[in-house]
């Protein structure tokens, strides 16, 4: 980790929504943040009730986010206002072929406010059939020093 990264306390909710469905999930983990350059790159392991821990690191620079999944799955999704994407997620059940058209990606850094927040709204198509609306909203605050 670069001298400049800060423990932080991540909170990752998503949302997907189809025709008459609507599930969430929330995941809140310790990670790290830090800045080289303009990009700012976030870090924490998520531990499932089922399956391996997932690595996630996620990098922002202008106009641009990755998030990069590895472990339990694995996947690199890219994010771009306005633009589609496409990557595959290898999953235990096998690989899936990802589209990713992103509407909205707003990202608000640590050294900006207390609270760094992104926020990604995107439509994704899997294996070529389903398109669902996501949105993913992630908040992160460095850890108070106790």
């Amino acid at each position: 980790m670069p001298s400049n990264a800060k423990d932080v306390q991540v909170q990752l909710m998503t949302e997907i929504r189809d025709e008459d469905r609507r599930e969430t999930m929330e995941v809140s983990e310790p990670g790290q943040f830090f800045t080289r350059g303009e990009t700012q790159v976030l870090t924490f392991t998520e531990h499932p009730d089922e399956g391996e821990p997932i690595k996630t690191m996620i990098t922002v620079k202008p106009n641009h986010v990755s998030i990069k999944r590895s472990g339990g799955v694995e996947m690199r999704q890219v994010f771009q206002e306005d633009v589609e994407t496409e990557n595959l997620y290898h999953h235990t059940y096998g690989d899936f072929h990802m589209k990713t058209y992103t509407d909205k990606l707003e990202f608000r850094s640590l050294e900006e406010a207390s609270e760094g927040r992104l926020f990604l709204s995107y439509q994704m198509t899997l294996n070529h059939e389903v398109t669902q609306a996501h949105r993913l909203t992630l908040t992160f605050e460095e850890e108070s020093e106790s």
